[in-house]
Parts: C-alpha cells; structure tokens; sequence
C-alpha cells in the first residue's frame, strides 16, 4: 500500500455532498473488496499497474502505473467474477466463507434487481440447486451466469487510448435504479450523468446491499425481490457488518413486506454487535413485474427506514411473538413464507404509525384474514406489551374480547354432544360485516349489535365514559374498527382453550 493520498488518480469519500446512499454503497462496497484484494495480493507488483490504494474509515484512495484501462481492467475482473456453479462471485464479499446458500440468495438478488435484462447479463442455462430447510427439501433455479456487465465496464470509463475519462458518463438503470432518460425527446438533456470516479463506486453498489425474497401468501410460486440499500457513515464497520453476515442462512432472507426487509436487516442480531450497530437508516426498493411490464421487473415501490428506539423495540418484540417462517406446500412444491402479520406490523412501524393501523382493511382486501389462525397468540402478546395512546383503546379490545367470549360461550351451549361448534362461521360473519363499515354510522350500528349480542358486559359498565368517544365519535371509528379486528384476530380460536385465558391481564401500569 502507498503511504499517501496526494496525486491519486481517484478518491472517494464519504463526505462528498454530492453523495446518495447508493454512491455511499458503492463506496463501502469497493472498500470491501479492495480489502479483500489485499489478502490475495499482498504485493503491489502482483497486480495490474502495481495498482496500489489507501484505505480509511472514510474514504478510498487509488493509484497505479501506466495505462488506465489496463489497470482499471485488470481491478474490475478480480472484482466480479463467476464461481464454479455460475454464481456472480464479489470479491468484496469473500464468498468463499460464504454457504452457498446465501450465494444463491445475492445471484438471485442481483439478477432480480440489477442485472435483469439480458443485455448487461449473458447466462448459458438455467439451473436447479437443492436446499434443505428443516428437513424439507426445496428446489431453487437460478440463471447459470456467462458474464455480466460490472466486468466489462472498464471500456466505459476510457476513452480510446486508454486513459481515464475526465468528463461526466451517462448512468443507466442496471448501474443506478431508476436512473433513466425523463423525456425521450431531450436524451442529452434529461439522462442521468456521473464524474467516472463515482460511476465506478456505483459498480460496487451490489456488493454492499443485501436482497430479500418476498413472496405472496395466496400464490407463494410469485416472487420479487427487495433490494436494501444501506446508510454508510464509517467503510470499515460496515464492512464487518456485512461479513458478519455470512452464515446466514436461504431462511434467514424472506420476508413479508417491503419495510420488513429494511427492518429485518437493521435490527440483525449478527451486525449489531459491531458497535452497537453501524447502520441506522436505510433506503429498500422492491421489484416486481407489472400488467404492462410482465417480461421485466421493475421498481414497484421505495421507502426510507430510520431505526429508532421506538421501531426497534416493536419491531424485535413481533419477531418474537411470530413464527420467523412456515414451510406450505403448493403445486407439489415448497416454499417458505413469513408472517403475514408481522409483515404488516413492520410497514406499519415504518410509516411512524401504530403497528396495528388499518389492520382489517389489509386483510379483508386480500381476504387473508383466514391465513392468520395460527397467529393470535402473537397477536395477543402484542396487545398486551403494548404502550396505548389512551387508556381507552386497551380497554375497548378487552370490552371485544369479553363480549367474544360470551358469544363463544353460547355457541357451544347451543352445540349437542359429537358436534362440531360453528365458531369460525360466527368469526366469519363478525368479519364479514365489520368489513362492511365504511364510515362512523355503518360502525356504530355494527359495534352496537355485537355488543348487544352478548348482553351484559362488566367492562362496559364500569369504563363506559372512556369508551363512548372512539365507540361513537367520528373521529375515531376507524381506528375502532382497526381495534376490533385485531381483538377478534387475538382471541384463541380452539375450543380446548379456556374462554377466561383471551382476557387481556392487568398490568401495574392500569
């Protein structure tokens, strides 16, 4: 390594104001992999141009000798390169400590996100790689890679005798998502341009981003991909952050919503113990194929997540109240899904809203309010370790829990010996016209009726004056409705359940 930065041919730096997340990335991402560089080629005079760099917390330095191409060249196919099986192989990432499981996952990831089309990626086949998970087998195709374009892109940087280009390149989506001419009339004019230093730290940009799968719950063989984008603010903690990721697992990288990848990743046990964790806000883009885009993915929608306290909390709090995966079966196939509801919890978290917001709107849209059965115990514990904004929101699930448990308990009076008890055709029915209150007087009606089902009920007559404002104000029935899902979604649905054990506790803090 040189001992100074004066007269590098580039630098890179943190600091620059003309920085996005994704040059950040890009920067973190060379820095990885000229770390990893180092250990293979420890001496100068075995690499192309004794290219040499400086490398801090904040910033790389490169240099070399003689003809930029040949140098620039030579750093980019060390770079990325192809493994055995046709994995795209980063460098930066040192794969080879990596279990082949997570190296389908970043080919997946890549080629979902950035190398899509087949212009700037060239595969032989397709290929199939058995997983095993929990004792299942799983079966996973991936494209077998020939070369993609990261390797090449020396070219584009040098004009044609080889030295380094001085005036801004135009960027494409496949080097910068999104990145595309506004107004086909105005190329010049409208097309997105970088300085070639920073359009060779965007190269870098998939080496320090992580991909999630994201698959639907009614047709789980549809899948898309989610990229996470991270914030940067120091290449070196963050370059152990993302190599103490590596034994993670083909489970560990699904999810159930966009801002549950984000969060997924901010919050990963494994990187927080690199001061006390390094990243705090990302950016995450989820891909996916669109009526008018069926043969390409494209960018279906983007967010910006900050880890706070508060969101880190309820966030790591759902992770233990739900299942991390299932394993369903479809078309004689496996296939791993997450939690639905902690999905839900997690873009809810994200938006700075309360995790339980529009919960019945979600589900009943989708009509995936059956797919949650399994899931209200976790419900249930979140309800309870729950700070409420007013007192009375707690105290309006317990009014639905125990009018519930009435209507429960005479159902099954009502149930002969050897019958089944209709429970879930009354769940069905509740649902169904909750679902159908669409402003304050359809939901007044509605709460009025099932209240009244069940009779007398001890914690209306004793907090009636704190539940009358969000039972019968127009300001709050929608967040009424939202709580009465959530209490019906939380009750335990099993008749070999006690009624008495649905109550929410009393906490010190009522």
């Amino acid at each position: 390594m040189i001992n100074t930065t004066a007269n590098s041919k580039i630098q890179l730096n943190l600091s620059d104001s003309s920085t996005t997340l994704l040059h950040r990335a890009g920067i973190a991402g060379f820095w990885m992999t000229l770390k990893q560089l180092e250990e293979i080629y420890p001496n100068p005079a075995q690499r192309t141009g004794n290219l040499t760099w400086v490398l801090t917390p904040h910033s790389i330095s490169l240099n070399w000798e003689g003809q930029d191409f040949a140098a620039l060249d030579w750093l980019l196919k060390q770079s990325f390169q192809i493994s055995d099986e046709g994995l795209i192989f980063l460098t930066g990432l040192n794969p080879k400590a990596i279990h082949i499981e997570r190296q389908i996952i970043i080919h997946q990831g890549i080629t979902g996100t950035f190398l899509q089309h087949n212009k700037f990626f060239k595969f032989s086949d397709k290929k199939l790689k058995s997983i095993i998970v929990d004792g299942r087998q799983f079966v996973t195709e991936y494209k077998s890679a020939m070369s993609y374009a990261h390797q090449h892109f020396a070219k584009k940087l040098c004009d044609e005798s080889g030295q380094l280009l001085q005036e801004p390149i135009g960027i494409v989506g496949w080097l910068y998502p999104g990145a595309v001419v506004r107004h086909s009339a105005f190329p010049k004019q409208t097309k997105f341009e970088e300085k070639p230093e920073y359009a060779l730290a965007l190269l870098f940009v998939p080496v320090a981003c992580h991909y999630f799968i994201l698959r639907s719950h009614t047709k789980p063989q549809s899948t898309n991909y989610i990229l996470v984008v991270p914030e940067v603010n120091n290449l070196e903690f963050y370059a152990q952050h993302c190599w103490n990721l590596s034994n993670l697992s083909y489970r560990d990288f699904h999810v159930s919503s966009l801002r549950d990848a984000g969060l997924k990743f901010l919050t990963n046990e494994a990187a927080i113990q690199i001061k006390q964790n390094c990243v705090k806000r990302c950016q995450v883009f989820s891909f996916g194929t669109l009526i008018w885009s069926e043969q390409q993915k494209v960018r279906t929608e983007t967010a910006t997540l900050e880890l706070t306290e508060k969101v880190s909390f309820y966030y790591k709090f759902s992770r233990s109240c739900f299942s991390n995966y299932r394993i369903v079966d479809y078309e004689n196939q496996h296939f791993i899904l997450t939690s639905l509801v902690q999905g839900i919890i997690a873009n809810n978290l994200g938006l700075g809203l309360p995790w339980w917001n529009d919960f019945g709107n979600i589900l009943t849209s989708s009509n995936l309010f059956n797919q949650i059965a399994d899931e209200n115990q976790g419900i249930y514990m979140m309800i309870q370790e729950s700070e409420w904004d007013i007192e009375s929101q707690k105290l309006f699930i317990k009014a639905c829990h125990e009018a519930l448990k009435v209507i429960y308990a005479k159902i099954y009076s009502r149930t002969k010996e050897n019958e089944y008890a209709q429970i879930e055709r009354e769940n069905t029915k509740i649902i169904s016209q909750l679902g159908r209150c669409t402003n304050a007087e359809n939901f007044r009606k509605f709460i009025a009726e099932f209240w009244g089902k069940a009779g007398q009920l001890s914690i209306l007559e004793e907090h009636w004056e704190e539940l009358l404002p969000i039972t019968t104000g127009v300001r709050h029935w929608k967040m009424s409705r939202d709580l009465t899902f959530i209490a019906i979604a939380s009750y335990p649905k099993s008749k070999n359940i006690k009624p008495e054990s649905s109550e929410i506790s009393q906490t010190s803090s009522e």
